[in-house]
């Protein structure tokens, strides 16, 4: 939380809301807004947080609630240090021609509840350009007077994916390459490579990393870690999100890659030659059960029939006559 003495941004500074209505009001609001050149105590401003797509509330209450006669209120909010109109209410005026471009639709007060001296600011669908200090002002227009000044500043956040680690797969003794990605947070993350065995930060002189922004504008991150090859190596990524005191950590084991390719390898080739080892001894005891046989070549074969019944009469006969 921050603290100090706020100079007001003079109105005339902003698009002129109500000069069309009340010229006359103008020129001594102007000086009275002037003349409040810096606020008569340290006050603290208080800090919201939102994710990106949410909606928020910026409060703007008077202490003393009570009925307030809107025809007799003028209502401001903008941005503090830009002068940028975000949402405003003045009787007369009903249009929101005055609001900045990328607030139309988005930023509202809610006329029920500035009758009871609520003048909260609602913002829809919280975009990262909305990291601002906000600045509530209320005036009495029969007096000239200010009624309220309040300022809020908004921290727009949105989560970091979590980190992605790709590692090189190099042979022993190259150099090894660690990848690591993470994209869509808000705001501007820090990025830090560990090395796991003792919890030491790596070098950054062995790091490369990039932070940009993207078509949503929020912000993707890689960055790339070169060290010399080991046989056992052990680094994380961490992406840190300081707005929500968030640490998004992968851990991703190096070194061991081609050394573990190498056993498997090796261990394949065992199972094989195991599995011939066996087929081997199974096929001789397979022919050491079976009976030995020899060729001796070819034989021949007389096949005898045995004449029965009708047909031994008929071979008998046909013996006889041919006796």
């Amino acid at each position: 939380v921050s603290s100090g003495c706020h100079c007001l941004l003079p109105l005339g500074s902003s698009p002129p809301v109500w000069r069309k209505h009340c010229l006359t009001c103008l020129s001594a609001w102007s000086f009275l807004v002037f003349t409040w050149s810096c606020c008569c105590s340290v006050a603290c401003t208080p800090e919201v947080q939102a994710m990106v797509g949410s909606d928020v509330a910026l409060s703007c209450i008077h202490p003393n609630q009570s009925h307030f006669d809107l025809n007799d209120l003028f209502v401001y909010w903008q941005i503090s240090d830009l002068g940028t109109v975000v949402a405003y209410y003045l009787s007369e005026n009903k249009s929101d021609a005055h609001e900045a471009s990328q607030y139309k639709n988005r930023a509202h007060m809610l006329l029920d509840r500035m009758k009871q001296g609520d003048f909260s600011l609602y913002l829809q669908n919280v975009t990262p350009q909305d990291t601002q200090k906000f600045e509530c002002l209320v005036f009495w227009k029969s007096t000239l007077t200010r009624a309220l000044k309040k300022e809020v500043r908004l921290h727009v956040a949105a989560n970091f994916s979590l980190p992605v680690v790709h590692s090189s797969n190099p042979s022993q003794g190259q150099e090894l390459t660690f990848t690591c990605i993470s994209t869509n947070g808000y705001p501007k993350p820090n990025l830090y490579w560990i090395n796991r065995t003792d919890n030491s930060l790596m070098d950054e002189a062995l790091q490369n990393s990039t932070v940009s922004l993207n078509e949503r504008g929020l912000y993707d991150v890689i960055s790339i870690l070169r060290i010399p090859w080991a046989l056992h190596v052990n680094v994380s990524c961490c992406v840190e999100n300081v707005v929500l005191h968030q640490n998004l950590t992968s851990i991703s084991q190096g070194g061991e890659t081609q050394t573990r390719q190498e056993e498997k390898i090796m261990a394949l080739f065992s199972i094989l030659a195991v599995l011939l080892v066996a087929a081997v001894i199974s096929g001789w005891v397979c022919r050491s059960k079976c009976p030995h046989r020899r060729y001796t070549g070819p034989r021949t074969v007389v096949l005898e029939h045995e004449l029965t019944g009708e047909y031994a009469s008929v071979g008998g006969l046909e013996g006889w006559e041919a006796g």
